[in-house]
């Protein structure tokens, strides 16, 4: 049996596909529990360290180069699709809006089913407090960090 929390630290634990049902196809951040309660209490240094398997791709300190994703140094309330010099999806583009908590929260989720036809090959967090950790994390990443909700 896997467990069915998904780690992105140092230690990658398996998740196996029932982790995920319920997941496939949750395009908006409705669709889910709400992040918003536990992110006061979230732990950023836990979402540090759920991130490390995230710099394959991305970076995390201001003025930080692109990788295959975009740097995310003050993601949290950006603009979607708003860095300068990185080449988004068309799905990603096509968004609109800031980056919320909560459609950060479907976007690590799910993806693929928050913004269908995007580049990210991660299946996504499936467990509500490492997402709120994560994005705990990102939004510790700003000089002027986001209002809590």
């Amino acid at each position: 049996m896997t467990d069915s929390r998904n780690r992105l630290g140092g230690v990658l634990i398996a998740v196996s596909a029932a982790a995920f049902v319920g997941l496939a196809g949750s395009a908006s951040a409705q669709d889910l529990e709400p992040v918003s309660d536990l992110l006061a209490d979230a732990d950023p240094a836990q979402g540090e360290t759920l991130t490390r398997q995230c710099a394959a791709c991305h970076t995390f300190d201001e003025g930080g180069a692109h990788r295959v994703g975009p740097n995310l140094w003050d993601v949290v309330g950006r603009p979607k699709a708003s860095q300068e010099g990185f080449n988004y999806s068309p799905a990603i583009q096509e968004l609109g809006g800031d980056w919320t908590y909560e459609d950060l929260n479907a976007y690590l989720a799910d993806p693929r089913g928050f913004a269908p036809g995007n580049r990210m090959a991660f299946a996504g967090v499936a467990a509500l407090e490492d997402r709120a950790a994560v994005i705990a994390y990102l939004r510790s990443l700003s000089a002027e960090p986001a209002p809590l909700p």
